[in-house]
């Protein structure tokens, strides 16, 4: 799995990029490991990571953002993540995961 994600900063020990991965995975019925170019894209080439991951952490002084939502195309696969952590897959044919 290429995926470069500083795993420090992340409360819960998963990342919402490696969720993504997984979700993404799931949905094409894989082992997210497997997830790996030449395949399928690398998650990196279509958004940043860290930047994700950094996005919906939880602020310094220790409150949870409010608000977010963050939508990108990945595999063949619509993904929205929100501030709540929840990661939604859906085909292009609106099937959701």
């Amino acid at each position: 799995m290429l995926l470069s994600v500083d795993q420090s900063d992340t409360s819960a020990g998963q990342s919402i990029s490696f969720d993504v991965i997984a979700a993404v995975a799931e949905a094409e019925g894989i082992d997210p490991v497997e997830l790996e170019p030449p395949e399928y894209d690398a998650l990196y080439d279509v958004i940043n990571p860290e930047a994700l991951d950094s996005l919906f952490a939880t602020r310094e002084n220790g409150k949870e953002r409010p608000t977010g939502r963050v939508e990108f195309h990945f595999c063949g696969y619509d993904v929205v993540v929100t501030n709540d952590g929840d990661v939604d897959v859906s085909d292009r044919d609106g099937d959701r995961e």
